[in-house]
């Protein structure tokens, strides 16, 4: 059986998810960003309990399809530029539609009309976080951001990261610098 949650978007969400299922007896066969597959049957009850306890925490148990499908699609897309090592070679229509297993069309109207944003904006969104969170950590140059996440150059990137958040890409590194020079003084 087949479970899918809501913000469970990150390794102590699946801990946290775990640690509930233990509770009622239920033990994980898989534990993916927003889905748990578990071999036990789970009655009514122990359903709204393990809803109201994940709740407590956070996290939202899915009963309605599109709801479902939307997490699914935000799931694959924050596991896609976060947690893997490399981006897919192919567009990010045909992966995602090859990995849910929907037409991409049918996949980007849901979501538009229940976000009230593309697919296509939401990938830029958490593309810009991931340059953010590569910027800060000052392993790799803009070229090499670039590269490592598939864009045509460095300039499309900042176009696109000035775009998102009103800031060049090097303005942003120097923001990060002064602040922590200004922490040392503290």
């Amino acid at each position: 059986m087949k479970l899918y949650i809501k913000y469970m978007v990150s390794l102590r969400c699946k801990l946290m998810v775990k640690v509930e299922l233990e509770k009622f007896n239920l033990h994980p066969t898989i534990l993916d960003l927003g889905m748990v597959e578990i071999n036990e049957d789970i009655t009514p009850e122990q359903r709204d309990l393990l809803k109201t306890n994940l709740l407590k925490s956070g996290l939202e148990l899915l009963d309605d399809k599109r709801s479902i499908l939307i997490e699914r699609i935000k799931n694959l897309i924050i596991e896609m530029i976060h947690y893997s090592d490399e981006l897919p070679k192919v567009n990010y229509s045909d992966y995602i539609s090859e990995k849910l297993s929907y037409d991409y069309t049918y996949l980007s109207n849901i979501f538009s009309e229940v976000k009230g944003t593309t697919i296509q904006q939401f990938i830029i969104l958490h593309k810009i976080e991931k340059v953010k969170e590569l910027l800060l950590y000052d392993e790799l140059n803009l070229s090499q951001i670039a590269y490592k996440l598939h864009y045509s150059s460095v300039a499309h990137l900042s176009n696109q990261f000035k775009k998102v958040t009103g800031l060049t890409p090097s303005f942003y590194k120097q923001l990060k610098k002064k602040r922590k020079s200004n922490l040392e003084d503290l």
